[in-house]
């Protein structure tokens, strides 16, 4: 994956394919290459040149342990937007991915053509909250929890019941699950450290770009209802709502994903 240097800082990110451009975003702690198992396939063959990136804090991007931004992953977008000579392009981003598609949106309307926000929401919780809290001082503090109990604690909270309680396709997610670093990189680690923006519906509205807001109906650390939020806070926005996932929907049902976001990038 080649490597740009913008923002004094170096981004990795992966180009394929040809086409109308549409760079994707991924969430906190992944790889732009997560998109690379459903997203990006289908895109490619549907005749879209597909970039995904690396954020800040996901090797080999830059670490950026002192502190990162939303800002500053916008900015980075739109300064490897600029290096590939992108004038116009559709955005996708999930979750923390999403956060930062609408930060460039809202900032750098001249740049964005269509906007799919998918597992994304308007505020935090009570619950929210306090989730986000603990698993950052767990971080903070080094702790390494046994893996099984990782395994278990992060399928409860990105999965929907129909992955949990289907015996064979729980084993699988939990096998892999196990694999996840712990404790989380500093890059990962001031990832985490972002907070959800009081003000986002105010930064929502100043969008202008088509945009396609997906939710997944399962979903407790984006629930659909802080989704619409999101969307009605847009002009114009649509919203989709996809059955049976979880935060991870877009790896639990890809076909109805690809589906909603084929059918929309086709039409804006």
């Amino acid at each position: 994956m080649p490597l740009v240097e913008v923002n004094g800082i170096s981004l990795s990110y992966h180009d394929k394919g040809t086409g109308d451009p549409v760079l994707m975003l991924m969430g906190t702690g992944s790889s732009g290459r997560v998109w690379h198992l459903h997203q990006q396939p289908a895109l490619v063959a549907a005749g879209y040149r597909v970039i995904t990136v690396d954020n800040r804090g996901i090797a080999p991007t830059s670490e950026c342990a002192d502190g990162i931004t939303v800002a500053d992953m916008a900015a980075d977008v739109a300064a490897l937007a600029e290096r590939l000579d992108l004038p116009r392009f559709d955005l996708v981003g999930t979750s923390l991915g999403a956060r930062i598609a609408i930060e460039v949106a809202a900032t750098r309307p001249d740049l964005v053509r269509g906007l799919v926000l998918m597992a994304t929401r308007s505020r935090a919780e009570a619950l929210h909250a306090a989730f986000d809290a603990g698993e950052l001082e767990l971080a903070k503090a080094g702790i390494r929890l046994p893996a099984r109990y990782h395994a278990a604690s992060t399928a409860l909270w990105n999965l929907s019941p129909r992955t949990l309680f289907d015996a064979g396709k729980a084993r699988e997610w939990l096998d892999v699950l196990e694999f996840g670093t712990q404790p989380p990189s500093r890059g990962v680690l001031a990832q985490m450290a972002i907070a959800d923006d009081p003000d986002l519906l105010a930064v929502c509205a100043k969008i202008t770009a088509s945009t396609l807001v997906i939710a997944f109906a399962d979903d407790v650390m984006t629930p659909p209802h802080l989704g619409r939020e999101v969307a009605d806070a847009i002009a114009g926005a649509r919203f989709g709502l996809v059955a049976d996932g979880g935060h991870y929907g877009y790896l639990e049902q890809p076909a109805e994903v690809n589906s909603q976001l084929l059918e929309f990038l086709g039409q804006r």
